[in-house]
C-alpha cells in the first residue's frame, strides 16, 4: 500500500475538481445512512466552498427524467451550468463526465454523490485504477443504510481512495487565514452550513465589535 501522507498529499484548490453525482430524488428516498436534510446542507456547503476557491465542478444525475433533477439547492449554486444526464450507473463509464474532468487539467479528483455503495464506489474505484488522487466527501454521500454507507467506504479505501468530510475539504483549501482572496467567502460558506461552527463565528464576530465597557469611577 502507498501511504497518502506529506504536504503535497493534502488537497490544493487549484489542483482540485469536484464531481457531484446523483443527488437526487429515487436516491433520497432511500437513504437511510444519513439525516437526509444533512446531507443536502453538507453537499451545499461543499458545492459553495468549491465555487468560493474556483475549483471546477461537474454535476451528473442518471437518467433524470425518471429519477428525479438535481436537487434545486445544489444547481442553483452554479446557475446555468449544464448538468451531465448518464444512463451508466457508474459514472466513469460515461465519457462526456470524464472528458470534462480531463478537460480541467486537475489531478485530485474529489466525488461526493448518492448512494454511497453504488454511485460513489464504482466510479471512485475505476478511476483510482487510472492513477487519480481521488477523495470521497463521506458526509456529503450516504447509503441505503449505515452498514451499505460504511462498507462502501471500507471498499474505497482499499482501493486507495482518501476519505474526507466537507468542512475538511474547505480547511483544507482554505490552510492559511491569511489567504484573504477567500477567507471572507468560505467564512460565509461556514455561517450558512457550519452548524455550531458558523454560530461560533457570528458570536466571535460580535464580541469583537461590542466596545469594551468603561472604567468604573
Amino acid at each position: 500500500m502507498t501511504f497518502r501522507n506529506g504536504l503535497k498529499s493534502l488537497l490544493r484548490p487549484e489542483d482540485s475538481v469536484l464531481v457531484l453525482i446523483d443527488h437526487q430524488a429515487y436516491q433520497m428516498a432511500n437513504l437511510n445512512s444519513h439525516e437526509p436534510q444533512m446531507v443536502i446542507n453538507n453537499t451545499v456547503g461543499l458545492a459553495k466552498s468549491a465555487r468560493a476557491f474556483k475549483v471546477p465542478t461537474i454535476l451528473t444525475t442518471v437518467i433524470a427524467e425518471r429519477g428525479g433533477l438535481l436537487f434545486k439547492q445544489i444547481a442553483d449554486v452554479f446557475p446555468g451550468q449544464e448538468i451531465i444526464d448518464r444512463t451508466f450507473i457508474n459514472t466513469w463509464e460515461d465519457a462526456r463526465v470524464v472528458d470534462a474532468v480531463k478537460a480541467t487539467g486537475r489531478k485530485q479528483l474529489i466525488i461526493a454523490g448518492l448512494w454511497t455503495e453504488v454511485c460513489v464506489a464504482m466510479p471512485a474505484i475505476q478511476a483510482l485504477g487510472e492513477g487519480w488522487d481521488v477523495t470521497v466527501v463521506t458526509d456529503a454521500c450516504g447509503g441505503v443504510s449505515v452498514e451499505s454507507h460504511q462498507v462502501g467506504i471500507q471498499r474505497m479505501i482499499a482501493a486507495g481512495a482518501n476519505m474526507m468530510t466537507w468542512m475538511a475539504v474547505a480547511a483544507e483549501w482554505q490552510r492559511d487565514w491569511a489567504r484573504e482572496e477567500s477567507a471572507a467567502a468560505i467564512s460565509e460558506v461556514v455561517v450558512e452550513h457550519g452548524g455550531g461552527s458558523g454560530i461560533a463565528f457570528l458570536w466571535e464576530q460580535q464580541l469583537l465589535n461590542t466596545p469594551a465597557p468603561g472604567k468604573q469611577g
